[in-house]
């Protein structure tokens, strides 16, 4: 095991020529974020973390690290203990911790509220209203669109309340909409309490409806979460409880469900059940013929599965494999689609490290760089997280130092 060669470069980055001016430096910094002047950091300490044994440390230095050098520590080369799940938090573009009432606000509005008549035309128009969203959100990325879709969702609820009969069966399916995609708003900017929190009203909002199809997209939603937190066995549970009813369910539905539990395999290491579902999904794709307004991911993006195959092939290790897929992807992403582009680049430099072709994944990471840093999009940081990992090796060659370049406005942007 060698030393801690990423805390060293993200310290020196940061301008801390010397462990002892780090120490003191992190000291200081904790002791004004914190509100309090017995935190301490000392050289001895900082030593070990630059060691080949770095340890971990404790929840209130983590949240220190992170604030000061814009890093949680498994990004720093800690070792990660087990059950640890990284506590994503933003300062102004995310939802603090501090301010998740501002999360929940649209959905928990205190009732009894004034009866009121609503008129069925509301359906169609809240319907319509989605692909737009789902379009602005390609361009836009999430913190653009939190507020307006949230408060799209309120209205909705304030009008189910004293709505009847199929109109308001049909404000409840659109509700269920409504909350699926502020749930990934909230996923994409890399709070996942306030994600988890919308996948949760998204389901009671589906069951309340009725609909079985949407009672299955809201445990694919769920099942995504799960994704981002690395917990395979129960995206793969999540998954599996939706195709139990597969017969009930569109084709598009059940496609979905089938490409959630690659992602669910492939984080367990089962290569083989990630081909086998998105094989089955493949084989479903020409079927999709409904006119549901949600959940259309199969038909507006390009290469849909495919996109879905190679990040699977990453997380599984298969560099050569994974970034063949990418570059055949990549291919019909319109440069429009900045984020997703964005997105698939930045797991295409990843599959290039993990090929062993480091210059190429620099390349790459140029481009991906401009574009997290104009979109703000916290998936796409982890992303380059994740290439940071794997550009380990080369480190302290000059294709390292490269990327710690280019990488750095990212960071300063976090």
């Amino acid at each position: 095991m060698g030393r801690n060669d990423a805390l060293r470069a993200t310290r020196l980055r940061r301008g801390w020529r010397t462990i002892e001016a780090a120490a003191d430096a992190l000291t200081e910094h904790g002791q004004r974020l914190l509100d309090d002047g017995q935190f301490t950091v000392s050289a001895r300490t900082w030593r070990r973390w630059e060691g080949e044994r770095p340890g971990w440390p404790g929840e209130e230095t983590a949240f220190v690290l992170h604030d000061a050098l814009g890093r949680w520590p498994e990004d720093l080369g800690f070792t990660i203990p087990p059950g640890w799940i990284r506590p994503e938090y933003r300062e102004e573009e995310q939802v603090h911790r501090r301010a998740f009432t501002s999360v929940t606000a649209a959905a928990l509005v205190v009732g009894p509220m004034t009866p009121q008549h609503v008129d069925p035309a509301l359906v169609d128009y809240f319907q319509q209203q989605l692909e737009g969203h789902y379009r602005a959100d390609m361009f836009l990325g999430p913190h653009d669109l939190i507020g307006t879709v949230s408060a799209q969702y309120q209205l909705i609820d304030k009008l189910v309340r004293s709505a009847k009969g199929e109109t308001r069966r049909g404000l409840l399916r659109a509700g269920a909409a409504y909350a699926a995609l502020v749930g990934w708003l909230y996923q994409d900017a890399g709070d996942l309490d306030g994600a988890a929190f919308w996948r949760g009203v998204t389901q009671e909002i589906a069951v309340r409806s009725r609909d079985p199809h949407l009672i299955g997209y809201s445990l694919v939603n769920q099942a995504q979460v799960r994704t981002d937190l690395g917990d395979g066995h129960a995206v793969v549970e999540l998954c599996e409880a939706v195709l139990d009813d597969a017969d009930r369910l569109v084709p598009k539905v059940r496609i979905m469900a089938m490409q959630q539990q690659a992602h669910g395999a492939s984080l367990t290491g089962e290569r083989r059940a990630v081909d086998q579902l998105l094989d089955q999904a493949d084989r479903l794709l020409p079927s999709v013929d409904d006119d549901l307004p949600w959940g259309n991911a199969c038909r507006r993006t390009p290469g849909y599965l495919e996109v879905q195959r190679a990040t699977c092939y990453g997380r599984l290790g298969l560099g050569a494999e994974a970034g063949s897929l990418w570059t055949q992807v990549l291919t019909g992403v319109p440069e429009t689609a900045r984020r997703d582009r964005g997105v698939y680049m930045a797991r295409q430099a990843t599959a290039a490290a993990a090929a062993r072709d480091p210059d190429q994944a620099v390349e790459i990471a140029r481009t991906v760089a401009t574009i997290a840093v104009e979109t703000r999009s916290a998936r796409m940081r982890r992303e380059l997280a994740t290439l940071e990992r794997a550009m380990r090796p080369w480190h302290d060659a000059p294709v390292g130092r490269d990327l710690t370049e280019i990488l750095a406005p990212v960071a300063e942007g976090s």
